[in-house]
């Protein structure tokens, strides 16, 4: 049984814009040390960045939470699954949320182009 949908689009250029102020505030507030480190090498590293940020958007959105509520941009995490297929690692307050909403599985997609990136997290029973 689904539970929860989120969806989220977003411009790398804004992500890009963002990455470059603030003498990397905004990267260290938004993605893991493990992110980080996973895109830090990466050619396409800020479509990379856009795409977890879209894909935390998108749980948050599944959740119910946006990134309020006590649910941090530090409590989910793209991991690389087998194969290099992307998952999905919640902690604190929003693997408390999913566990009070009965979720079992947490399922996201990840989809680049040059202007626009895309998440989408199904959360399932």
């Amino acid at each position: 049984m689904i539970l929860g949908i989120g969806l989220d689009v977003v411009a790398p250029d804004r992500i890009v814009q963002s990455l470059a102020r603030g003498e990397g505030k905004f990267e260290e507030h938004v993605f893991t040390p493990a992110e980080q480190a996973a895109c830090q090498a990466r050619a396409d590293r800020a479509h990379a960045l856009a795409a977890r940020f879209a894909a935390k958007e998108a749980c948050f959105k599944a959740l119910g939470t946006g990134w309020g509520q006590g649910v941090s941009f530090q409590h989910v995490e793209v991991i690389e699954g087998d194969g290099g297929r992307p998952e999905l690692r919640l902690r604190g307050a929003a693997a408390e949320r999913g566990r009070a909403m009965g979720v079992r599985h947490v399922h996201v997609s990840l989809a680049h182009d040059v202007a626009v990136v895309a998440a989408v997290v199904v959360l399932e029973a």
